[in-house]
């Protein structure tokens, strides 16, 4: 038979627009090359799924995709997070956020998105373990080879996720594409024995994380893990840097800056009156500033402050040691670590060759994407997710 639609991909946005599909009556056939579906789905946000981001606006969706950006403005506006969460409340699921803006469903379940999409999906033709090696397109349909069969569909969606290899690769070269080079994205960074490492847990919630003689910055919650540094601030950085880490083969120098409440120079102003209200206080024993203690004191040691000295014997040496310690830590990073539930690609199918209207190549037709398998791709917090759903919609519309 001929399908209406062939999906090549069965993660977030294969599968969405796939449940979409099913809802129309389409005829549907989905082919995922591994063993199951939705994978990164499952384990997504510790395995909870972050499905999307709480936001007012369009426009506030935007400074959250480094790729893709404004160009996204209308495909958000006719399918965003107000429309995903609707969407989902139309089927029984119901979703919550957190402080941070990121939703999650009312189970903090992970399977209960992918049960959702499942029952909506009935009536889809599934073929897992069905690697795709070959997409040819004749005068009016798809012809699409695998590794077990050959179908054909009068419409194709690639939605394979980042990194495409191999014949797939090929076969969409071959229809005329070309592609951002895929580097990763939101990873955390490797520290290899740095002396840090032994604060293994410890947050910094309020931290600034830069890229030295770059614009490229980001602020929040900082984790030090026993292989590095990780955390929001840290994955939203490594998003925003992830072409500038990847040309430097991930050795290059992060500054981080451990407090933001106060600037600097206020903290100069700060320092004047806090010596006279505690002058007789212990600085290693009485951290002022939201920091866990032992990194308090952990900075107060690289900085070579003595151990005995209170508030009101620092002298300015000691306190210009301090200042660099807590607004100027120089950082060598070596290496990455990546997150399974976090990974995500930097680059793909280039943005001008598709029209993101309805994302349809520009030259082929009835050839639309999805997902990550494109140059598009967000800093944490349930965009890359919201993405997914967005471009799926606008591509089967």
């Amino acid at each position: 038979m001929t399908y209406d639609w062939i999906i090549i991909g069965g993660g977030a946005a294969g599968s969405f627009a796939a449940a979409n599909l099913a809802d129309r009556g389409m005829s549907v056939l989905l082919l995922e090359k591994g063993n199951k579906l939705m994978g990164k789905v499952k384990v997504s946000g510790g395995g909870r799924c972050n499905v999307t981001h709480q936001v007012k606006t369009t426009n506030e969706l935007i400074p959250a995709y480094p790729r893709g950006g404004k160009a996204l403005h209308n495909l958000f506006k006719a399918f965003g997070p107000k429309e995903m969460e609707a969407w989902l409340s139309k089927r029984g699921i119901e979703l919550h956020a957190e402080a941070d803006g990121r939703m999650f469903p009312e189970t903090n379940d992970s399977q209960t998105i992918i049960d959702c999409f499942e029952r909506s999906m009935q009536g889809t033709r599934v073929m897992l373990s069905a690697e795709v090696t070959n997409i040819t397109k004749a005068e009016d349909h798809f012809i699409v080879t695998t590794t077990q069969s050959n179908y054909e569909g009068k419409k194709l969606l690639l939605a394979a996720g980042g990194f495409l290899k191999g014949a797939l690769r090929e076969s969409v070269k071959a229809l005329g594409h070309h592609f951002e080079e895929e580097v990763p994205s939101l990873f955390t960074f490797n520290l290899p024995q740095h002396p840090i490492v032994a604060l293994t847990g410890l947050v910094a919630e309020n931290a600034i994380a830069s890229i030295p003689g770059t614009p490229l910055k980001s602020e929040g919650p900082l984790l030090i893990t026993h292989w590095g540094l990780s955390g929001p601030c840290i994955l939203k950085l490594s998003s925003l840097a992830a072409r500038y880490i990847a040309e430097r083969q991930n050795q290059f120098d992060v500054k981080i800056q451990w407090i933001n409440d106060l600037s600097e120079n206020e903290f100069k102003t700060w320092f004047q009156q806090h010596r006279q209200v505690h002058g007789k206080r212990k600085i290693y024993s009485h951290c002022p500033f939201e920091l866990p203690t032992r990194l308090w004191q952990f900075l107060l040691f690289e900085a070579n402050v003595p151990e005995h000295l209170n508030w009101g014997d620092l002298n300015k040496e000691s306190l210009a040691k301090m200042i660099q310690a807590l607004y100027h830590s120089n950082i060598p990073v070596n290496g990455k670590t990546t997150f399974k539930e976090e990974f995500v690609t930097c680059g793909g199918i280039q943005l001008g060759e598709i029209n993101l209207k309805n994302m349809e190549s520009k030259h082929v037709p009835d050839l639309h994407f999805a997902g990550e398998v494109v140059d598009v791709d967000a800093i944490t917090g349930g965009y890359n997710f919201q993405f997914a759903w967005s471009s799926a919609i606008a591509a089967i519309q």
